[in-house]
């Protein structure tokens, strides 16, 4: 799953809707906002596999016409990062 620049944005902006509502350490998040996480990860669960995109990028590599930049792959881990720590 590829996670984009405004779904972590949206991500980090829950978060600190939330911790600003309750500060404390080690804070529940209110039923409302368990109920939303709950449906959002049912919806991501939910999304077909990228079978075509995984192809296409499969078919660049093995062609060498695939091409990042390191910056990119600096993006990447930063959102992957995120993702991994909202679970």
């Amino acid at each position: 799953m590829q996670i984009s620049d405004k779904e972590t944005k949206k991500v980090l902006e829950m978060l600190e809707r939330v911790h600003r509502e309750q500060p404390e350490p080690g804070f529940a998040p209110e039923e409302s906002d368990a109920e939303l996480i709950r449906q959002v990860t049912a919806n991501v669960m939910a999304m077909p596999d990228r079978d075509d995109r995984v192809a296409a990028l499969k078919a660049a590599i093995e062609s060498g016409e695939y091409s990042v930049t390191g910056h990119e792959i600096v993006e990447a881990m930063i959102r992957r990062a995120i993702a991994d720590g909202v679970r």
